[in-house]
């Protein structure tokens, strides 16, 4: 095993059941999930369940999702320490992010039973999204490519069957980048935080998704400026809306039996 599924996969005995009344013996691998408890500056800002492998890039692209940097800011420098039931990771916000980081830590501390701090709270919730402005040079063929070639750029899942990944693909289809973990919206943070670390662009490509197409996900592909968004399972209502507030074309249901595209013209 490479050094991060050492990382993200732990053994564990099971019994086998089959369908006969045989029983048996078998190890096992799982996926690794633990807390990683985020600060920024210091402060304690949020705790998310996620396989403990590219921490670093987990905690740029959440802070990007969250809107504490932009795609135009610095890398965070980012410091884990190991704790008793988890990882701590430490990131400095540049002093000009720091008004944003209270203001964000103010709304989701605030007391929904409130009437005014719900309905900010609302707000905060289904904030305005950037229109995404690039564009996506892929075809049909590029996209069944893509979903050709995932499987073996997943190693954590192949080895668990129980991870998410997220791809940065060219506009050929080619498979440029990769995150894994055992949640989807990690997943996407992860790639949209390794992007950023590692200089890569959109480049007339695409995100694909090994999961469904939730707002949320939505929403870190339109502040990321992603051009296309590709997703294996589909859509809410409310992600098909965000994306089309933001301009931002979709693919989903992407296997062979059955793909439905929204604002492209595939």
């Amino acid at each position: 095993m490479t050094a991060m599924l050492d990382e993200a996969v732990a053994a564990l005995a099971f019994d086998r059941l089959a369908p006969d009344g045989a029983t048996g013996s078998v190890v096992r691998p799982l996926a690794e999930e633990v807390p990683i408890a985020i600060e920024y500056n210091g402060a304690g800002y949020a705790v998310l369940m996620a396989t403990p492998a590219d921490i670093a890039d987990l905690v740029q692209g959440f802070s990007l999702a969250e809107r504490l940097v932009t795609r135009d800011d610095a890398l965070l420098d980012v410091d884990m320490h190991a704790a008793a039931r988890g990882i701590v990771a430490r990131a400095t916000l540049p002093p000009h992010r720091t008004e944003g980081l209270l203001d964000r830590v103010r709304h989701r501390a605030s007391d929904s039973a409130c009437g005014l701090c719900g309905i900010e709270n609302l707000d905060q919730a289904i904030r305005p999204l950037p229109r995404v402005t690039a564009m996506s040079r892929a075809d049909r063929a590029a996209i069944f490519r893509a979903l050709a070639a995932l499987g073996d750029h997943q190693p954590l899942n192949a080895a668990t069957g129980a991870a998410h990944a997220a791809a940065l693909a060219g506009p050929d289809g080619t498979i440029r980048l990769v995150r894994e973990d055992v949640g989807r919206h990690n997943a996407f943070d992860k790639l949209i935080g390794a992007m950023a670390r590692t200089g890569a662009g959109w480049d007339g490509g695409f995100a694909l998704l090994s999961s469904r197409c939730s707002y949320e996900l939505v929403e870190k592909a339109a502040l990321a400026g992603c051009p296309l968004l590709v997703t294996i399972s589909a859509p809410t209502r409310l992600a098909a809306d965000r994306a089309d507030e933001a301009g931002l074309p979709l693919v989903v249901l992407a296997r062979a039996d059955a793909v439905l595209a929204r604002g492209t013209a595939l």
